[in-house]
């Protein structure tokens, strides 16, 4: 009986119908970051937001449905990031690509485990056409930046660079959480020699395209 009232008063904390969602969105993202993916569960998720384990069905069907949200937010924080960094470079077209891996990076090494979910494997059982989109918008952003840097170069070779710029950028940070690269740098040398790649790879893109 004692157990019956208690999930009574559980499930009845007064959410209104949006911040139930977003709770549950909240809680995920902190669990995601202490367990991993393969720590994460919807119970310990309603657990942590103070409502009853049957509380997620009224937002999200199924843990595949909760993890999609929270990849579809972290890619519009990567793009906020980006363009954040990109709008205070100076304007011009190396530059503001330059900036945009400084915030691509900067996004990844801040959240690593969010970021680790966005690009696993994982995510491609759990799409959804707004992770999809968000996604998109994100690989957008490096697609526009080579264009701008390589105007008049052919079709072909933008399509390369904007490989070579984004494998470069995803790589190099992917590298450094996993602790292949700069493991005994200090946070300022490492810093330096992620600028020094971005350097490189702007002006390998430069020259692949023809400009002088």
């Amino acid at each position: 009986m004692a157990d019956g009232r208690m999930a009574r008063a559980e499930s009845s904390k007064p959410y209104h119908h949006g911040e139930l969602r977003e709770a549950l969105v909240t809680a995920g993202r902190k669990l995601l970051e202490e367990r991993g993916i393969r720590g994460f569960t919807l119970r310990e998720c309603a657990r942590r937001a103070s409502v009853s384990h049957a509380a997620p069905a009224h937002h999200f069907a199924s843990i595949d449905d909760l993890l999609a949200e929270i990849a579809t937010r972290g890619y519009q924080e990567l793009i906020a990031a980006m363009e954040a960094e990109a709008g205070r470079a100076v304007d011009a077209p190396a530059a503001r690509l330059v900036a945009q891996g400084v915030g691509y990076m900067a996004f990844a090494a801040a959240r690593p485990v969010l970021f680790q979910l966005m690009f696993s494997r994982e995510a491609n059982r759990f799409e959804t056409p707004a992770l999809a989109e968000a996604a998109r918008s994100a690989h957008h952003l490096h697609i526009a930046a080579v264009e701008a840097v390589i105007p008049r170069a052919p079709a072909e070779v933008k399509q390369r660079m904007v490989d070579f710029a984004w494998a470069s950028i995803h790589g190099f940070i992917t590298l450094v959480l996993e602790g292949q690269i700069g493991e005994d740098d200090s946070p300022r040398a490492l810093k330096a020699r992620g600028l020094a790649m971005l350097a490189t790879m702007v002006e390998a893109v430069v020259r692949a395209g023809g400009d002088p």
